[in-house]
């Protein structure tokens, strides 16, 4: 009677840990989520000659408020930083709490192989519950760097921003001066 009550339990605990280890080998792999920092490029700006300036005198004048307009802000929209392809980073994003439950999976089949036949039920719980703590903190640890890099990617957008308008105002400055209307 013994044995029977031993091999059941054997052949219990074989297969909640091929059905857990199926479980983990079927997740679906994590989606991606897009990290976009790119340069902001400025609006085009439109220049009336407002004292007949001819379209030479115009390209003229238009080129050197533009090298004028860089020196003064550091800001060239005709030199992006970075070519397209490297300005968007695309990082890993494992679903809301993926780690939780693989941590909780995985201690688990941990504990309940570790304690043995007589204590597989309290060997998986308390794997279940260790692994699932451990988990849910790789998952805060994880959310926590995605806001990070989040946060500096709009950080570095304002600042393109905020350059990309400076370089507005002073190319329009520059245009006035000589005698265009900007808009």
């Amino acid at each position: 009677m013994q044995h029977m009550t031993n091999q059941r339990l054997k052949l219990r605990t074989w297969s909640v840990l091929g059905l857990a280890a199926l479980l983990v080998a079927c997740e679906a792999p994590p989606p991606r989520r897009t990290v976009i920092a790119a340069e902001p490029v400025p609006a085009p700006i439109v220049v009336y000659p407002a004292q007949g300036q001819t379209p030479d005198q115009l390209e003229r004048d238009r080129y050197e408020c533009h090298v004028w307009a860089v020196q003064q802000t550091g800001f060239d929209p005709s030199r992006p930083g970075l070519p397209p392809g490297e300005r968007v980073v695309v990082q890993p994003a494992n679903p809301p709490g993926s780690g939780t439950a693989v941590g909780a999976i995985a201690g688990a089949i941990l504990g309940a192989a570790l304690a043995g036949p007589r204590d597989a039920g309290f060997g998986a719980v308390f794997g279940g519950v260790t692994g699932a703590a451990i988990g849910s903190a790789s998952d805060a640890n994880a959310q926590a760097q995605a806001n990070a890099a989040q946060a500096q990617a709009n950080q570095n957008y304002a600042r393109g921003e905020a350059a990309a308008s400076n370089y507005r105002r002073a190319i329009s400055a520059c245009l006035d001066a000589r005698g265009y209307k900007t808009a």
